[in-house]
C-alpha cells in the first residue's frame, strides 16, 4: 500500500500533464462549437495544470525522464492546436498561427534529426523559449477571454500579437543557431 502511494505521488506531475493532453481536444471542440466560455475555462485549467505539475516536480523533486519529454509535448499540443483553431475561426491572424506552428515544427524536427544522428541536443528550455511560451499562452487566454465575455480587447491583443511574433522569431533563431552549431563538423584530428 505504501509503495502504491509512493508511486502515485511520484507520478502525480505526469498524471497532471496527461490530463492537460486530454483537455486539449476538449478546448478545441469548444472553440469549434463557439462555446467560448467553456473553451476559456478549459484553457485556464490546462494552463493552471502546467504551472502545478512543474511546481510539484521541482518542489518535491518528482522529476522524471517521462515528464521531461511529456511536459513540452503537452505544451506544444495545446499551443499549436489552439492557435490553429483560433486562426481557422478567424479570431487570430493566420500568419501568426503559421509562425507559431512553424517554430514548433522546426524545433521538433531538429530534435528528431539530432536523435537520428546520435548528436543529442540539450532539451532544457531557454529563457527566450520560456518567455515565448508564456506570451503565446497569454495571447490565447486574452483572445479566449475576449470571445467568452464579449470584451473588446483589440488594443491589448494587437500589442501581444506583436510581442508573440517577435519572441517566436527570436526563439526560433536561437534554437536554429544552437542546432547549426551542434550539427557542424566534428573536430577531427585537431
Amino acid at each position: 500500500m505504501m509503495l502504491m502511494r509512493s508511486l502515485c505521488l511520484r507520478w502525480l506531475p505526469n498524471f497532471i500533464t496527461i490530463g492537460r493532453l486530454v483537455l486539449t481536444p476538449a478546448a478545441i471542440d469548444m472553440i469549434v462549437a463557439e462555446n467560448w466560455r467553456a473553451a476559456f475555462a478549459i484553457f485556464v485549467i490546462a494552463g493552471a495544470s502546467d504551472a502545478l505539475d512543474g511546481w510539484l516536480a521541482k518542489t518535491f523533486d518528482l522529476r522524471t525522464e517521462l515528464g521531461a519529454v511529456l511536459d513540452p509535448v503537452a505544451d506544444k499540443a495545446l499551443i499549436v492546436s489552439i492557435y490553429a483553431t483560433l486562426a481557422i475561426k478567424g479570431v487570430l491572424p493566420a500568419w501568426l498561427a503559421l509562425l507559431v506552428i512553424s517554430r514548433d515544427v522546426m524545433i521538433v524536427g531538429a530534435v528528431f534529426v539530432t536523435w537520428l544522428l546520435r548528436r543529442p541536443m540539450d532539451l532544457r528550455p531557454l529563457p527566450v523559449s520560456k518567455a515565448t511560451t508564456a506570451t503565446q499562452l497569454l495571447l490565447a487566454a486574452i483572445t479566449l477571454a475576449g470571445e467568452a465575455f464579449a470584451t473588446p480587447l483589440a488594443g491589448v491583443t494587437t500589442l501581444v500579437v506583436g510581442v508573440v511574433a517577435a519572441l517566436t522569431v527570436a526563439s526560433a533563431a536561437v534554437y536554429l543557431l544552437r542546432w547549426v552549431k551542434l550539427m557542424g563538423p566534428d573536430d577531427v584530428g585537431g
